[in-house]
C-alpha cells in the first residue's frame, strides 16, 4: 500500500506517519521510486501500536521508541516485564530529606509484608517512594491509612493480569502482551479509578458534575 492508504486505514495523518518514521517508531517502507514507497500490513500494525502508546498510553516519543525496540527484541516474559517497566517509568530527581527517608521505609515495609521481591533500583519503586514523600511534605497523613488497601487491590489485579497473559500460546505473544499491557494498562487503571471516584462522590452527595 502507498502512504496515503496507510494513513486512511490507520487514521494517522501523513505528516504524523513521516514524523514517526523520522523518530524511529515506524520502519521506512520499501522504495519503489525516489519519491514513493510501499508499506505492508506489518507497517499498519506497527503504526497503530505506536499511536496507541503515544496518544493513549501517554508515552513520550523516546519512551515509545524504547518500548517498540523491546518488542522487536527476543525476550521471555520476565525480561519483558522488567525492561518494559524501566522503559515506561520516568526517573525523577528526588530530595533526600526526612520525608524521602520515611517514604523509603514505608515502601520497604509494604514490599516485605507481602513478600514481593523487587530490585532496589526498580524505577517504579523509586517513583512510589517519591510520591509518598510528596504526600508527607504536603501533610496528607491520612492518605497512608490506604496504602495496604492499595497494595492488596493492585496485587490481586497484577496476579490476574499475569495469569491471563500466561494462557497465551507462545512466549512471543506473552512478551508482547506484557509490554502493551504495561504501557496501556496504566491509562486503563487511572481512568477506571477516576470514573469510580465520581460515581462514589455522586452516590454520597448527588450529581454535582455538569454535563
Amino acid at each position: 500500500m502507498r502512504i496515503a492508504e496507510l494513513s486512511r486505514r490507520s487514521g494517522v495523518p501523513i505528516p504524523t506517519i513521516k514524523y514517526y518514521m523520522r523518530e524511529g517508531l515506524l520502519p521506512p517502507g520499501e522504495r519503489t521510486s525516489p519519491n514513493q514507497a510501499q508499506y505492508e500490513e506489518s507497517h499498519l500494525r506497527r503504526l497503530k501500536l505506536a499511536r496507541a502508546l503515544v496518544e493513549v498510553g501517554g508515552l513520550s516519543i523516546a519512551a515509545a521508541r524504547d518500548v517498540l525496540l523491546l518488542m522487536d527484541s527476543q525476550m521471555n516474559g520476565l525480561s519483558a516485564l522488567g525492561k518494559a517497566q524501566y522503559a515506561l517509568t520516568t526517573r525523577r530527581e528526588h530530595v533526600e530529606d526526612e520525608a524521602w527517608a520515611e517514604a523509603n521505609r514505608q515502601v520497604a515495609e509494604l514490599l516485605a509484608k507481602r513478600g514481593w521481591q523487587v530490585g532496589p533500583r526498580n524505577p517504579a519503586r523509586q517513583t512510589l517512594a517519591e510520591a509518598l514523600a510528596t504526600m508527607h511534605r504536603l501533610r496528607q497523613d491520612d492518605y497512608f491509612s490506604l496504602l495496604d488497601e492499595y497494595a492488596d487491590t493492585v496485587g490481586r489485579l497484577a496476579g490476574l493480569e499475569i495469569e491471563t497473559i500466561m494462557r497465551r500460546p507462545d512466549l512471543d505473544s506473552m512478551a508482547e502482551a506484557v509490554v502493551i499491557w504495561t504501557a496501556i494498562g496504566d491509562a486503563v487503571v487511572s481512568s477506571i479509578r477516576r470514573i469510580a471516584q465520581e460515581a462514589e462522590t455522586t452516590r454520597l452527595f448527588g450529581n454535582y458534575m455538569e454535563d
